[in-house]
């Protein structure tokens, strides 16, 4: 909220600097983002006074002005604007001045007439166009007649005064007013701040429940209460009413819809006005009925949900409650009778309202995080006050009210000592009651301590470690004693489970893969593919974009992203791993989804760069199935690791992918991506894998990977032998290890070979075994007869012919 120090002012004795005031703020209530005075960096311009005019002989929309600007002679200044005139009064940039942007103003000539500045609209100067009121957003300022000539401008438009742009805290809603700033400082400063109670000058002729009726289920308004005023006439407000409004960041409008605004700043209580003749017959709260649609104030039309809250005529809609008004009642130019609106709405409804129709305003803003139950009316009061001030009109007698509330007040009892351990401090009771009286809090002594009656005004306290923090941050934070922590300290550790995270990041980026990190989110279409098992979509209620309203159900897709990404960048040797969280749902129904640890990487182009003395190859399949398995037993996973080749997967190649078994528990795949998945992300030819994690993690693993090298000499055994085309590696490797005997120590696949000589439907596969005797020097015999029984299982097993 941008708050004007000069408003501040008017209810405290504030002498010191904006920006140390700001610092007050910020050590005591909430962030404060920025103090900032709008004049500053601009210079030399003032008022003038438009004497003359005559149109540019060498133009049909330039007009040569003569200005007095308080100098001895008036000066010549070619104006453009469309709303330009004899006799105005203006803002002028002298000659070498800076504007908005810090543009400096010379001396110049348009069209061949010399120009001695320039006549400045309000955007030109600095100001936002989002604050310019509507009559000077197509031309210049012009100043009412009493703004004396040559004189700064920067106090008539206000811009001298500080603004503090207060960032609150969904906790601190109080404080999104003047009012309840106004509180704080008070007891901040030990200050009596005087709040007048606005006092109604009605007229008796005119009775407001005669005049409009409401109604309203207190489940959706708490409180709702109009007032009506009759014959106003619809002008622009006044400088000083424009000035408040636009420092606040508020375009000014008309003179009723700019006392709304006023009100809603200094007493933090939304208003509405609407339009009486406009409305058909009394005014209901209610839910939206289904079909319903609202055109409102920014006229775009908008489907109701029958969860949101509408006011609405014996017709239709004409307000989204607590959100915006309805077009069709608004004020405007016509408006000669005003109904004004107060209420407190349901909090969450406005809040799901403001986020499903994509409305966030100055309103929904304060009613999502509260509304002082006590100022409804006093706001409603003022409001109907100024608007007879600023319009004429007839305020009507009384208050039309469908309903009310008054909470009861909370009672928090406290005491010095729990108070001071609290704290660290070593306050007295009549110190801390103390403070509570500047707060403006009421208290009353009652056994060993004092019962604190808390305002309805600041909601946000309902607990006792609530007023110790009350206590500390008016005390203040600065005074509280610091001390060193006491005791033994003790040293943090990884879990098992975080050190084998790490640890297999560390793998992965030794195998030559890099990290990176994707969005959780993603369509829904992403999320669906890779799975690892059925799932439900987990949805978001209201995304930010579309790209990112679904939970993931895998890494990949992310990673295809960052590698379509990449190739866009002209890289094309891509290796990336991710490690992440992955969100299944059993059930549409169910509402939380289950998250689970998976890892994943890509691979594309080629591993190491290519140098004279490195002939690189592309990636291929049995890379990544290497990069996967040393992975895995990096991990120290016990028992025997198995690819099965799968096709379960449609974005994954059917003839180029398997899925990775350990225990017989499916952890995971590895092939190659699909051409047509790579056609449709824009990348090359890319392999991938995905694992679960959380699988990984709960296996049971070697703790102690280390084995001593044998200082005994070891013997090596090549065996080549055809077999038929079905028979797998894997297959061999089984019969192998099972009847190698207790000496094989390793088994190598060194050539794999089909063609001449071989016959048709067979293959030729050539190993290299390994025999070590860590105890002693191995024989030749002993390892003869191992071998011989691994060549009779496979002649028996795999009917395989040994060559």
């Amino acid at each position: 909220m941008k708050v004007s120090y000069k408003w501040l002012q008017q209810y405290l004795d504030l002498k010191m600097p904006a920006k140390d005031l700001a610092e007050k703020i910020e050590r005591t209530a909430v962030e404060v983002d920025s103090v900032t005075v709008a004049q500053d960096g601009l210079k030399k311009l003032v008022v003038g006074h438009i004497l003359s005019m005559k149109a540019h002989p060498e133009s049909d929309h330039l007009h040569i002005c003569q200005v007095d600007v308080g100098e001895d002679e008036p000066l010549q200044i070619v104006c453009g604007a469309p709303n330009v005139d004899e006799g105005q009064k203006v803002i002028v940039a002298l000659p070498n001045s800076r504007i908005g942007g810090n543009v400096k103003i010379k001396r110049s000539k348009m069209r061949g007439v010399e120009s001695e500045g320039m006549i400045c609209a309000l955007d030109e100067i600095g100001f936002s166009k989002d604050v310019v009121p509507k009559e000077w957003a197509d031309g210049i300022y012009v100043f009412d007649d009493d703004v004396p000539v040559g004189e700064p401008i920067y106090k008539y438009l206000g811009m001298d005064d500080p603004i503090i742009d207060l960032d609150v805290t969904p906790n601190r809603g109080d404080m999104l007013s003047i009012l309840g700033t106004v509180h704080d400082l008070a007891a901040v400063y030990d200050q009596q701040p005087e709040i007048k109670k606005p006092v109604v000058d009605e007229d008796d002729s005119l009775d407001a429940n005669q005049e409009i009726s409401a109604t309203a289920d207190d489940t959706l308004a708490k409180t709702y209460k109009l007032r009506v005023v009759e014959d106003v006439k619809i002008a622009p407000s006044p400088s000083w009413l424009q000035i408040i409004l636009w420092n606040a960041g508020i375009r000014p409008i008309n003179n009723v819809v700019d006392v709304t605004n006023y009100i809603l700043l200094k007493y933090g209580q939304p208003l509405h006005s609407f339009d009486k003749d406009k409305i058909n017959g009394g005014i209901t709260v209610r839910t939206a009925h289904k079909g319903e649609k609202l055109t409102t104030l920014d006229e775009n039309e908008h489907e109701l949900s029958t969860d949101d809250i509408v006011i609405a005529d014996n017709d239709k809609p004409i307000a989204l409650a607590g959100v915006m008004g309805g077009f069709n009642t608004q004020i405007d130019d016509h408006t000669t009778n005003v109904v004004l609106e107060s209420a407190i709405f349901d909090s969450i409804k406005i809040r799901k309202t403001a986020q499903r129709q994509i409305i966030h305003t100055e309103a929904s803003q304060r009613f999502e995080r509260g509304i002082n139950p006590d100022g409804v009316q006093d706001a409603l009061d003022e409001a109907v006050s100024m608007i007879k001030t600023l319009a004429g009109g007839k305020i009507a007698k009384g208050t039309v009210t469908a309903s009310e509330y008054h909470p009861e007040l909370p009672t928090i009892y406290i005491t010095a000592e729990r108070t001071n351990h609290v704290l660290g401090t070593s306050l007295k009771l009549d110190e801390i009651k103390a403070i509570f009286d500047r707060l403006g809090f009421t208290s009353e002594p009652h056994e060993d301590g004092i019962n604190v009656i808390i305002p309805a005004r600041r909601w946000d306290i309902f607990r006792d470690a609530d007023l110790y923090e009350e206590v500390a941050r008016i005390y203040g934070y600065d005074n509280l004693p610091a001390t060193l922590p006491t005791g033994r300290q003790t040293i943090g550790v990884l879990t098992p489970t975080q050190k084998l995270q790490r640890a297999s990041r560390l793998i992965l980026e030794g195998l030559g893969l890099t990290q990176a990190i994707s969005y959780s989110l993603t369509t829904a279409k992403k999320a669906k593919m890779f799975l690892m098992q059925k799932s439900e979509e987990t949805k978001l209620l209201w995304p930010m974009t579309q790209d990112h309203s679904v939970l993931r159900m895998n890494l990949l897709s992310g990673l295809l992203d960052d590698v379509a990404y990449n190739h866009a960048h002209k890289v094309d040797d891509v290796s990336l791993y991710e490690s992440g969280r992955v969100f299944y749902k059993d059930t549409v129904e169910q509402v939380r989804p289950k998250e689970v640890e998976h890892i994943a990487g890509v691979v594309t182009g080629n591993m190491t760069n290519p140098l004279w003395n490195n002939h690189v190859k592309p990636i291929d399949f049995f890379m990544l199935k290497g990069i996967v398995q040393q992975f895995l037993i990096n991990m120290g996973i016990k028992g025997d690791i198995e690819y099965v080749a799968t096709d379960e997967y449609p974005e994954m190649h059917p003839g180029r992918t398997a899925n990775i078994l350990i225990h017989g528990h499916n952890v995971g795949f590895v092939g190659q991506i699909h051409p047509r998945t790579a056609k449709q992300f824009k990348i090359k030819e890319t392999y991938g894998f995905e694992l679960d994690m959380q699988e990984l993690i709960d296996l049971p693993k070697s703790e102690d990977q280390y084995q001593p090298i044998s200082k005994y000499p070891s013997i090596k055994r090549d065996i080549s032998l055809v077999v038929d085309q079905s028979v797998t590696n894997d297959q061999i490797l089984a019969v192998m290890n099972k009847r190698g005997g207790a000496y094989l120590n390793n088994v190598r696949l060194f050539d794999v070979y089909e063609g001449e000589n071989v016959p048709d439907g067979k293959k030729s596969m050539a190993y290299s075994l390994t025999y070590v005797d860590p105890r002693e020097t191995l024989k030749d015999e002993v390892v003869n007869t191992a071998f011989e029984k691994i060549k009779k299982r496979l002649t028996a097993d795999l009917n395989a012919e040994i060559r």
